[in-house]
């Protein structure tokens, strides 16, 4: 088995819900698998629709213990492949209509947040998306062709304004609006207190086993303890998929990582975003960025990625080693204030992909009221929330709006073995830190 993402973030840790472990036969109008924020998105919503609802929340951790609470608070728009790529595999229509549904997830989470009223170190920024290698330049220059023959508005920053906005020597960039940078177990912590005010019951360190279709009264989850019974289950489970045996197609663990720094000086602080709020995404592959906090600390994160599992214990510790001290090297380019500053924080996180960076969302092919949420490919911290929304509004009936999204499906393509994928893996991370 492989072992647990490494290092602690550093957001501070939040007051949560009661939680016991599930023992014995629970029963629910509608169970949901995984406290994080699709999940807890998902059971809010149909708590506030559907008050007199029986819901549980069911965790093989905590909430915000997995990748929700182990992010780098990044909000933002941009759904699925690079704007260009969508168009060539889903046309102008469809990648068109996919941007526009990220920008209305940050919308979401942004409203979330004023709804919740919580500390989270909200800050609305922009994020700039930069380039400052040939390789960059072209990816660049393809995405902004596209986003213009879309009549999507994403401004091209020239050198100067990127420097003007970040303090870093790129030689071009698009911005991303609306934007913006949190403190994502902030919000999850707050999101599953806020379910537990309007009732929902939540049972933690309870890992599910293995899901059968119901006979009577719906699904039958299986626990270490104990077994729940439900009219209606949501899995908003990820990459552990597989392992419970659900027929979702490949959405696979990659394990990503971050550091964060010390206080800067108030002078560096202000150049690299403080001023603004704006975050920088180098536009290699693994895309390498940094974002400021509110303590005037760096957040850096991306630049490389591991397929953990199969990984023995002592190979994914030398495999995180070498990634911290490649995204430290690269945060140390950026700026001379940065040559020497402290890093404080190191660590990893798990998020879900699949073959065509689309996420997956929808019924379980099977499991008859049973869904299923995972996939993000990174993007989820908008994602999450506005999957959550939708599969509540579905359990409960409501007519769906607008035309459906390409990742509103159940299954995400096949992929080729486990060696084969970590060696795609680690071939894009090394153009991308020899590119830099």
């Amino acid at each position: 088995m492989t072992s647990a993402p490494a290092g602690t973030p550093c957001w501070a840790s939040a007051e949560l819900p009661p939680q016991p472990p599930l023992h014995g036969v629970v029963t629910a109008d509608v169970a949901v698998v995984g406290a994080g924020l699709a999940g807890l998105a998902c059971a809010y919503h149909l708590s506030e629709r559907a008050p007199g609802l029986d819901i549980a929340v069911v965790d093989a951790g905590r909430p915000a213990a997995g990748a929700s609470g182990r992010g780098t608070g990044l909000l933002g728009p941009r759904a699925g492949p690079a704007v260009d790529r969508a168009v060539r595999r889903h046309g102008p229509r469809a990648a068109r209509r996919m941007h526009r549904a990220s920008l209305r997830a940050v919308d979401d989470v942004l409203d979330l947040c004023r709804r919740l009223d919580v500390p989270c170190g909200v800050r609305p920024g922009g994020q700039i998306m930069a380039a400052r290698t040939p390789a960059g330049l072209v990816a660049l220059a393809r995405q902004a062709r596209a986003y213009r023959e879309l009549g999507l508005d994403v401004p091209v920053l020239s050198a100067d304004a990127v420097r003007d906005r970040v303090g870093v020597p790129y030689r071009a960039g698009m911005l991303h609006l609306p934007a913006a940078t949190l403190d994502p177990a902030a919000l999850t912590c707050a999101l599953a207190r806020a379910c537990a005010a309007k009732g929902v019951r939540f049972y933690g360190e309870s890992a599910l086993l293995t899901v059968r279709p119901g006979e009577l009264v719906g699904p039958e989850l299986v626990f270490r303890h104990g077994r729940l019974y439900a009219g209606q289950a949501v899995l908003a489970v990820n990459s552990a998929a597989r392992s419970i045996g659900l027929p979702v197609g490949a959405v696979f663990p990659l394990e990503v990582y971050a550091v964060a720094t010390a206080p800067l000086s108030v002078p560096a602080y202000e150049a690299l975003g403080g001023r603004t709020g704006d975050v920088l995404i180098d536009a290699v592959p693994l895309a390498p960025y940094f974002r400021v906090l509110p303590d005037r600390g760096l957040v850096a994160g991306g630049g490389t990625a591991t397929v953990p599992d199969g990984l023995g214990a002592p190979r994914l510790q030398a495999v995180r080693e070498r990634a911290w001290t490649w995204l430290e090297g690269w945060l140390r380019t950026l700026r001379p204030e940065l040559a020497r500053v402290e890093i404080t924080h190191r660590w990893s996180g798990r998020i879900g992909m699949t073959g065509d960076d689309l996420p997956v969302v929808g019924p379980v092919h099977g499991f008859p009221n049973v869904w299923y949420i995972g996939g993000c490919c990174g993007h989820g911290l908008a994602l999450s929330v506005a999957h959550g929304a939708h599969v509540a509004a579905t359990l409960l009936g409501e007519p769906e709006t607008g035309e459906r999204l390409p990742w509103h499906r159940s299954k995400a393509p096949a992929l080729p073995g486990r060696p084969l994928l970590r060696a795609y893996v680690d071939a894009v991370g090394l153009a991308a830190r020899h590119g830099r």
